[in-house]
Formats: C-alpha cells, sequence, structure tokens
C-alpha cells in the first residue's frame, strides 16, 4: 500500500487560491491521466476487504474512481448527485463544505434491503460528504460495507464525523 500511496502522491498538483483564496486545491488530473497509476489506484480501492455488492461514486470526482472500481468488482454503480440531477423520487441530505454548503441525492429506490454498499470518493476534507452519503445510503436501507478515499486532508479532521464506519484513505496530508 505505500508504494501505491506514493505513486498517487506523485501524481497530485497543489492549485493555491482555488477555488477561493486560501484553499489549496489537490489536483488529480495528472492521475486519471496516468493509465498505469490510475490502474493502480483503482485495484487498491477494489481491494476492499469484506466485498461490497455496489459502489456508491460521489459527484464529480469520485464518479471517475467508483465507475473504475465497479467495474475492476464486477459490481454495479450508484451514481450520489448534486441536488436536482437525478430524474426520479431522491433522498436529500445537505451538509457543510470547507468553502461552503451543498446537497446530495440518491434515488429512493438505488439500494435492495441488505446491500452492502462501498462509498468511494476522491478526498475526505471535512467530512461533510462523506458523512452525507453514510446517512443516504443508510436512508435507502443499505448498509455501509466501507468508504475508500484516494486522499484524505488530515488537518480539516474530518474523519471524525464519521464515527466507526470503516473508512481507508490511500494518502493522507496532515
Amino acid at each position: 500500500m505505500d508504494s501505491v500511496a506514493e505513486l498517487i502522491a506523485s501524481h497530485i498538483i497543489d492549485v493555491p487560491d482555488f477555488p477561493k483564496p486560501g484553499i489549496v486545491f489537490k489536483d488529480l488530473s495528472p492521475l486519471f491521466a496516468d493509465g498505469v497509476a490510475f490502474r493502480q489506484a483503482i485495484d487498491a480501492i477494489a481491494d476492499h476487504p469484506g466485498g461490497f455488492d455496489l459502489v456508491a461514486g460521489v459527484e464529480a470526482r469520485g464518479f471517475l474512481l467508483a465507475a473504475g472500481v465497479a467495474y475492476a468488482s464486477g459490481v454495479g454503480l450508484v451514481p450520489v448527485r448534486k441536488a436536482g440531477k437525478l430524474p426520479r423520487a431522491t433522498h436529500a441530505e445537505t451538509y457543510d463544505l470547507e468553502y461552503g454548503t451543498a446537497t446530495i441525492e440518491i434515488h429512493t429506490d438505488a439500494f435492495l434491503p441488505g446491500h452492502r454498499v462501498l462509498i468511494v470518493d476522491d478526498v475526505l476534507a471535512t467530512g461533510g460528504t462523506a458523512s452525507a452519503t453514510v446517512a443516504l445510503v443508510e436512508r435507502a436501507g443499505a448498509t455501509v460495507a466501507g468508504i475508500t478515499f484516494l486522499l484524505e486532508l488530515g488537518f480539516l479532521h474530518g474523519r471524525e464525523k464519521l464515527g466507526d464506519i470503516d473508512a481507508l484513505s490511500l494518502v493522507t496530508f496532515d
């Protein structure tokens, strides 16, 4: 896992003052553009112990990762979308970001009772998106098998919002 963490970290570019002053955005585009590195990151996430029936990918960069993990694992994918993007009945959850608020949604029929869902997102920052996604998966009747992030901004203490959820970050910046 250390070599995967080093590989991922070597493909991240810091962009200061984006999307607003004081924020250092972690640009993952170089990782996504490198087929070998991207595949290793996907394989590391797909190797989640305990198994899962579906992957829930969080908009937007989480979609890229979740689709790869679902394909590599031979399971389906459920999109967790920004409010107003899904065409049928939804569950919604509003939460705080490090630079504002947002609302995410899933279809009310996204899961069957007993489905074990691996949530996949790119970054764990304040934990708002992650905890909102956990709430949505559980409200829709599924069980969270775990949640995996490419990287974690440990200094924002987002992991504290996840309680006892099995959370894995491939790279952590403190």
